[in-house]
């Protein structure tokens, strides 16, 4: 079994052929040699050449690591760890100086990390920067000889279906090469990172993969591995190179990253949302809230528009839109296109240097019929400070219905309506009128403040 699963698949075919000549024919002989002879096994045979040529290639860029503990803890030897000991990894070579790209959760905390190149030479490497909202980290070895290095393809050539190899350190068993296609790209909300884009594999990724590459058959690294799902076979994620290149630019120049702002709040434009504002579902993302003198603010973005496109880039889900802002540097005049009331404009923002990701607002999508469910009262000073509001005025829910669409919805005791139907309300006076003019049957838009967090939830009004 174990020399099986060692053999390829033409090697296990060849073998099979070669116990069975000995006791065939002449004729049987001459058979199976012009099946070993045939056009399809060369080609299979070349095949198989490109792809242990590749492997040989590619590991010597591959280093396995392992976090030295900070000083003044104890370490498990002279510079010494287990081979599968917690919180080792691996990680890639990307210059001949020495800088070697891996994941931030194999560097934790650590200040060094033991490097072990492919020849068995260990040396200790430096933290140059960390990123944790792309999980990606540079290190830095000193060597008394230039180090192999591996070259980065272009991750938006990548095709579902193309053959991968991943190298890396699973289980401490050093640069272990497993082959497979691309099962997936653009994969987002596995919430791994903030920033998730991530190319799915069906090459054995393994605890200890983290941090090693993922190579194309012409020896290009096209991402970096990051992660698997528990208890699934075969789903494995890696950072695209594109986004690790760009990531590793900035921390050589500046060890850390610095990202682009806008300044609102966003969520998902569901069917409902979408139909109240008269766009098709999943066409752009929805701002529930624009943060006073930031860039949004500035440029004349408002809440109820709908961001579609960044700099002709389509935007369909928050995590898109974080992203591609994400990528513009502070300063960077950003064009951004937004429908507002069924118009189509498209505003020049000069984006600021991030202080926090853009706020992404999730709700509960489950239906319910009958009556909206929830008990409102005028805003006083007293209840804003007891549910966090900075607001002086607005429509404060006091009670939701068990079982209600209101609660359904994810409305709450203490949120704040500030809209209905993208129309100001103030008091309940005003909330009550608003209301009064949705026909029986149509569904209700409002927009709700929660401890000073926007969002927009559709209802169905009154049977």
């Amino acid at each position: 079994m174990i020399l099986y699963r060692s053999l390829s698949l033409v090697s296990l075919i060849l073998l099979v052929l070669a116990l069975l000549v000995p006791s065939a024919t002449i004729a049987e002989q001459s058979a199976v040699a012009a099946l070993t002879d045939s056009p399809g096994i060369r080609m299979l045979e070349e095949i198989q050449t490109v792809i242990t040529d590749l492997a040989e290639h590619a590991k010597p860029s591959v280093v396995n690591l392992f976090p030295l503990p900070s000083p003044g803890r104890p370490r498990e030897g002279p510079g010494e760890r287990t081979p599968n000991a917690s919180g080792s990894g691996s990680g890639l070579i990307v210059d001949s100086d020495g800088h070697i790209v891996t994941n931030n959760h194999v560097v934790g905390d650590a200040a060094e990390i033991e490097v072990r190149l492919f020849d068995k030479t260990k040396l200790i490497a430096q933290v140059i920067g960390k990123d944790p909202d792309t999980d990606l980290a540079l290190l830095k070895v000193t060597a008394d000889r230039p180090l192999p290095s591996a070259r980065f393809g272009d991750s938006t050539t990548v095709k579902v279906g193309q053959w991968v190899l991943a190298v890396g350190n699973p289980f401490g068993l050093d640069r272990t090469v497993t082959l497979g296609v691309v099962s997936g790209i653009g994969r987002e909300n596995i919430n791994l990172s903030r920033y998730e884009n991530f190319i799915q594999t069906d090459a054995s990724i393994n605890p200890g993969n983290s941090g090693g590459p993922l190579f194309n058959l012409r020896g290009e690294v096209i991402g970096i591995n990051t992660a698997i799902i528990n208890f699934a076979q075969g789903i494995g994620f890696a950072i695209p190179s594109n986004m690790a290149k760009q990531i590793i630019e900035q921390l050589l120049a500046k060890g850390k990253v610095v990202r682009g702002w806008l300044g609102v709040g966003i969520q998902p434009l569901t069917a409902e949302l979408a139909k109240k504002f008269g766009v098709t579902e999943g066409e752009g993302v929805l701002v529930n809230e624009v943060f006073e003198k930031d860039p949004a603010a500035a440029a004349g973005i408002k809440p109820g528009d709908i961001i579609v496109r960044i700099d002709g880039a389509v935007v369909d889900s928050p995590n898109k839109l974080s992203r591609l802002i994400g990528t513009l540097p502070p300063g960077a005049t950003s064009k951004i296109e937004v429908v507002r009331d069924l118009k189509h404009l498209i505003l020049d923002v000069p984006l600021s240097e991030r202080r926090d990701a853009a706020v992404v607002v999730s709700i509960p999508q489950a239906r319910t019929e009958g009556k909206l469910g929830f008990d409102v009262q005028d805003l006083t000073a007293g209840l804003a400070d007891k549910f966090k509001l900075r607001e002086s005025k607005g429509v404060l829910i006091t009670k939701v219905e068990p079982s209600s669409l209101a609660q359904a919805e994810g409305l709450r005791e203490g949120d704040l309506i500030k809209e209905v139907n993208r129309v100001e309300v103030a008091s309940v006076g005003e909330f009550t009128s608003a209301i009064t003019r949705v026909r029986r049957g149509e569904t209700v838009l409002l927009r709700v403040l929660r401890e000073n967090r926007a969002f927009y939830v559709v209802l169905k009004s009154t049977d």
